[in-house]
């Protein structure tokens, strides 16, 4: 299909929704109550930094709610206040933030089930509104909910919908889409669904097989085997790897998509000379503001004195999990939680590892004077990072009294 010219129909059509409804100010005061915090902004006044006690905090400079995570729920909210009668669902989590995506279900805003690993589109009825989440949605749901005839409130951050568009470049010339990104996330799949011919690799590791492959060719089979579920139907590697053009995950690590986009650059330079590179290879710019400057903020952070590290946000939420990867390959012992929940009873933690499942430490925290760094992923608010680092404060002066419960 013409997915460019179907989205351009759906945009122009009245029952299509990208702005909000006319609540902006009984909204914003709502979020600013539920999501916002006094202490962060305290620390925020005093450099990034706060102590209590034998307690440092020190907070990254960017982190948290990023401008397209706080348009898409303020759009939430004002969907629920426009419509407050009708059925509202949302296509999957608005963002990737737990205590977010319950607020939601508090205010009967239904998401669409899964079964089996599909979505299930059947109890959505005409006339139902239906909320497109901050990282978007297939083009193949957009259809669906249009010939539905349902209400469609679109809260795409604009950053994914400029990958779209790269894609879209990328189909109209005719080149294979090269997206750095996880095949089964949710934005990869609906940046995939505007492609034409698409690859996706998850890292450098995987991005320089399909470049080797390029240059000195390799066995199809083996290729096909690892890449079957992250390419386009009827991909060939013997056919579709002769003009390429990079695109990303928005919330992919920026340094491994540069590095990425390089690589391809270096090798198609390699197998056709630069007089026909141009022929070969499209770059452009599709690496998040937020995201970037989420990441630049981790790395500055991790260059001071850190007994810890303390990253918030969702589990299965993708910038989280880049700015763990920042504290790990710095050998610093970091705890990646969703909530204050995972902290406590006593001085224990239940936390994910980087690549693995949700574990329990017990004793986390050492004993005396420590420096904990905290940051938290771009769907996190501030309310949540709050409760951390009063958590971690009570449970440093409770240990004052009963010194047996930290690591010693």
């Amino acid at each position: 299909m013409d997915t460019k010219a179907f989205k351009r129909a759906l945009q122009h059509s009245d029952h299509y929704h990208r702005k909000g409804f006319g609540h902006a100010t009984e909204v914003a005061g709502l979020m600013q109550q539920e999501y916002q915090s006094g202490l962060i902004q305290e620390i925020r006044d005093h450099d990034y930094q706060l102590r209590r006690g034998d307690v440092t905090i020190r907070l990254a400079h960017a982190f948290g709610f990023c401008w397209g995570v706080e348009r898409a729920v303020a759009m939430a909210y004002e969907t629920r206040q426009h419509f407050p009668q009708e059925r509202i669902w949302i296509t999957n989590e608005i963002i990737h933030n737990p205590s977010v995506n319950q607020r939601l279900r508090e205010m009967q805003i239904d998401f669409i089930p899964v079964h089996n690993g599909q979505k299930d589109f059947s109890g959505v009825a005409a006339r139902d509104v239906v909320i497109l989440p901050a990282f978007g949605a297939s083009v193949q749901e957009m259809q669906l909910l249009n010939d539905k005839n349902c209400t469609i409130v679109d809260t795409t951050c604009p950053w994914v919908s400029k990958v779209w568009n790269t894609v879209e470049k990328h189909k109209k010339v005719d080149y294979t889409s090269i997206i750095h990104g996880k095949y089964n996330h949710e934005e990869t799949i609906a940046t995939s669904s505007f492609a034409g011919k698409y690859l996706i690799v998850l890292n450098l590791e995987q991005a320089q097989y399909v470049c080797d492959y390029i240059l000195k060719g390799g066995d199809r089979a083996e290729f096909m085997a690892k890449f079957g579920r992250a390419c386009s139907t009827g991909f060939d590697p013997d056919r579709d790897l002769e003009r390429v053009g990079i695109a990303n995950q928005t919330t992919m690590l920026k340094s491994e998509t540069e590095q990425i986009g390089k690589l391809f650059e270096h090798t198609m330079l390699q197998k056709y000379g630069p007089v026909d590179l141009n022929q070969h290879f499209l770059s452009f710019n599709t690496i998040c503001d937020a995201t970037q400057e989420r990441q630049d903020a981790m790395l500055s952070l991790v260059e001071a004195p850190l007994d810890l590290m303390v990253v918030i946000g969702g589990f299965n939420s993708s910038n989280t999990t880049h700015l763990q990867e920042i504290a790990v390959e710095r050998h610093i012992p970091s705890y990646h939680i969703d909530s204050a929940d995972r902290i406590g009873p006593g001085n224990r933690v239940e936390h994910k590892p980087l690549g693995q499942d949700l574990v329990v430490q017990d004793p986390w925290l050492p004993a005396g004077e420590i420096t904990v760094g905290i940051t938290s992923g771009a769907s996190t608010p501030d309310k949540v990072v709050e409760s951390v680092i009063e958590k971690i404060f009570a449970l440093k002066a409770e240990a004052t009294a009963v010194p047996s419960l930290l690591c010693r």
